[in-house]
C-alpha cells in the first residue's frame, strides 16, 4: 500500500479517532473527518460539514439501530444525527478498523457498534481491535483472532472515546504493519 493514496474517514471525535486521525497525519495519510452543525470535535482537519438533507441520506430507524445493537437509543435529534454520519463514514471507508469492546452477543458496546453493524450490513472488511482482551479479530461470520493490515486506498478508524495505552498503541502497530514496506 502507498499511504499517500489512502484516506482515512472518521468522525474526528475525541479517543480513538483522535488516534486514528493522528497516525494517519504521521504516515502521511489523508484524513477526511464527517461532522454536522454544533458536534463538538477534537480534530479539525479536512472537515466535511453534512447538510441536514446529506445527513438524512444515512437516516435509519432508531427502533432498527436500538434493535441490532440490543440496546435502547431513545428518539434524540444529537444520536441521529451521530448515527447518520456514522453511515457517511462507513459509506466512504471499504475497509473499517475499531477500537471497542467485543460483547457476549458479538456487538461492540456503545455507539461504535453501529459502525460495526453497518460494515457488518454492507460487507466491509471489519476489524475490531478488543481493549479489554488486548487482540486484534475480524469479522468472518464470528470474530476471528486476527492481526489485520490496511489493505484499501479507502478505510474507516472509529471507536471508543475511552482509548487506552493498548488500544493508542494497535493503532500505531496497524500503521507500521500496513506502510513498512513504504516508509
Amino acid at each position: 500500500m502507498d499511504q499517500e493514496k489512502c484516506t482515512l474517514f472518521s468522525s474526528g471525535l475525541k479517543g480513538a479517532e483522535t488516534s486514528f486521525g493522528e497516525t494517519a497525519e504521521k504516515w502521511g495519510v489523508k484524513e477526511v473527518i464527517y461532522s454536522f452543525e454544533t458536534h463538538k470535535l477534537q480534530r479539525e482537519r479536512n472537515v466535511i460539514l453534512l447538510s441536514q438533507e446529506e445527513l438524512e441520506r444515512g437516516d435509519i430507524s432508531m427502533e432498527l439501530a436500538s434493535r441490532m445493537l440490543n440496546r435502547t437509543y431513545y428518539e434524540t435529534k444529537k444520536i441521529r444525527k451521530v448515527l447518520q454520519t456514522i453511515f457517511h463514514m462507513i459509506n466512504g471507508g471499504h475497509q473499517v478498523f475499531v477500537i471497542g469492546t467485543i460483547q457476549d452477543d458479538k456487538s461492540v458496546k456503545g455507539g461504535t457498534g453501529w459502525a460495526v453493524e453497518l460494515a457488518k450490513m454492507f460487507n466491509r472488511p471489519l476489524h475490531v481491535y478488543d481493549q479489554p482482551n488486548k487482540k486484534w479479530f475480524t469479522w468472518k461470520n464470528d470474530w476471528v483472532e486476527d492481526e489485520p493490515t490496511i489493505e484499501y486506498d479507502t478505510f474507516v478508524g472509529s471507536g471508543t472515546r475511552y482509548l487506552s495505552d493498548a488500544g493508542h498503541q494497535a493503532i500505531e502497530d496497524l500503521f507500521a504493519r500496513s506502510f513498512k514496506e513504504t516508509n
